[in-house]
């Protein structure tokens, strides 16, 4: 592995992340709290978002900063992200009242769901930037993605 894709594999986690984050706190919904007169009320529009729509660009994201191989590093945003709002809500000395923290095992649970959606937007992150997927050897993607890309700037410079 090279210098240069180290750092793109970092960057593209880094991105992944953000866009993450970013999309939790604009949703508001915090996946570790459990009310305790309600534990179904977690369950709910925004809970859906959060676990299987934001995943999906979390991916989408992962694999397009990346590119070929994008799809493996997507599976390490979720875990990050969630694993640090859980460790934040649990470090919280005083949760909210009527509030408790979701027991370990089903956060796990609901992690694995994120990770996976995570892996789809991966999947398609991969084919929509390059065009590609199946058993093609990594050296005709690659010659593949270069074509794409010359016909790609012949288009831009003859316009």
């Amino acid at each position: 592995m090279t210098k240069a894709r180290f750092i793109s594999g970092l960057l593209a986690i880094i991105v992944g992340c953000l866009v993450n984050y970013a999309a939790d706190r604009l949703i508001g919904v915090r996946l570790e709290m459990v009310p305790l007169n309600d534990p179904l009320a977690i369950f709910n529009v925004k809970w859906a978002i959060l676990i299987f729509i934001i995943p999906v660009f979390v991916g989408l994201a992962t694999a397009s900063v990346f590119g070929l191989g994008g799809k493996w590093l997507c599976y390490f945003p979720p875990v990050i992200v969630r694993t640090i709002a859980y460790l934040e809500s649990y470090s919280m000395a005083n949760l909210p009242e009527g509030i408790t923290l979701m027991p370990f095992g089903w956060w796990i649970f609901f992690v694995i769901l994120a990770v996976e959606c995570s892996a789809i937007g991966g999947v398609f992150g991969e084919i929509m930037i390059k065009r590609i997927y199946g058993r093609t050897s990594r050296e005709d993607a690659e010659k593949l993605y270069i074509k794409s890309g010359e016909k790609n700037r012949e288009a831009s410079s003859s316009e």
